[in-house]
């Protein structure tokens, strides 16, 4: 690693157990003493129990979950467009967990901190081997797509080859993240994908758009298990519970759907009707979206590697990441690139 790993001061080292329980009392609710760090690279995220005195309301929450924004990532507009969309999928009774309106708003900000409130939600990973589980994810996807169509974000970007994966190889190359015994073989896979997705995927190089009249519409942007709560289906508002909407984006629908897949080509098919059985019980589903799951795959690697050479400079990157940047990491990422470059040729999945 370059510069990038010198342990230098980072914002979130402020963000102390006082700060976090001062920021909660300048909206109005005081906690008992217990923070719990909730999981989350991005963000700061922590389970907070509240005082219970005997003037409290005996209808308000015991706890909450307080979200502490990297500062410099997303601006004010675009944090409450996303939590607008929140807003709106919970009105059209979608179960997605949205801020709590603390004061007549939804984003504060405390100690150069922005953050949230959000009410407590438990649950457990869905499990994708049931079809039915598959099914009804499918289903409440498509009214979350429903939602997302009905207007454009406008602060929000788009999931598009030119920011996920031009910018971010561009990104590396100049910050010297790549090591050089493999950075020209690197490049090249790299370039190669880029090419293939340009050239393939509905996308183009020069603006970074879609086009071939693929929707482009408002998603959830990371619909990956760990964002799904599941409770037991016999409790009331039993299924699945969609969490953080912080990569909330504009994009093809098809991005929602295809981090839930898994297995080899037949497994991954099976599921993948699944889910789009239960989506076109509510909204039709365009098959030339299923070109894009190995290209907005491809994608989505070379966007996370800039993401955690972006972030090294955080410590906690370098604790939960210590075999990043390595040559040997690298050179498994060419190898993941030769076989998406393979995979990205293949005849897409039919459903």
């Amino acid at each position: 690693m370059t510069a990038q790993s010198e342990n230098s001061h980072h914002p979130f080292q402020s963000l102390t157990p006082d700060v976090v329980l001062d920021a909660l009392a300048s909206v109005g609710l005081y906690g008992d003493g217990r923070l719990t760090a909730l999981s989350s690279y991005e963000n700061r995220v922590y389970l907070v129990h509240l005082e219970r005195g005997l003037d409290r309301d005996a209808l308000a929450p015991s706890s909450v979950v307080v979200k502490f924004y990297r500062p410099g990532r997303w601006s004010d507009k675009q944090i409450e467009e996303e939590h607008e969309f929140s807003h709106e999928l919970m009105q059209a009774e979608i179960p997605v967990v949205s801020p709590l309106a603390l004061n007549g708003q939804h984003l504060h900000h405390h100690a150069g901190f922005c953050f949230s409130v959000s009410p407590q939600r438990g649950g457990r990973a869905p499990e994708l081997d049931d079809f039915e589980v598959l099914e009804w994810i499918g289903r409440f996807l498509a009214r979350i797509h429903t939602v997302g169509a009905a207007k454009p974000f406008v602060h929000r970007p788009a999931l598009n080859v030119q920011s996920f994966g031009l910018a971010s190889m561009e990104w590396l190359l100049s910050h010297d993240m790549v090591p050089l015994d493999v950075q020209a073989q690197w490049r090249e896979k790299c370039q190669t994908a880029i090419n293939i997705i340009a050239s393939q995927a509905y996308f183009t190089l020069d603006t970074g758009q879609n086009y071939h009249d693929v929707a482009i519409i408002r998603l959830h942007g990371d619909c990956h298990p760990g964002n799904i709560l599941w409770t037991p289906t016999e409790a009331v508002n039993g299924g699945p519970h969609f969490v953080d909407l912080d990569d909330a984006r504009s994009g093809p629908a098809v991005q929602d759907l295809w981090m839930l897949l898994s297995g080899d080509r037949r497994q991954r098919t099976t599921q993948l009707s699944a889910l789009i059985d239960g989506y076109e019980q509510f909204r039709p589903f365009d098959r030339r979206e299923l070109a894009l799951i190995e290209p907005l795959r491809t994608l989505r690697l070379i966007h996370y590697c800039a993401w955690l050479a972006r972030r090294w400079q955080d410590p906690i990157f370098p604790i939960n990441f210590p075999w990043f940047g390595s040559s040997d990491y690298w050179t498994s990422q060419i190898h993941m690139l030769d076989e998406q470059i393979e995979a990205m040729q293949e005849e897409p999945l039919l459903v």
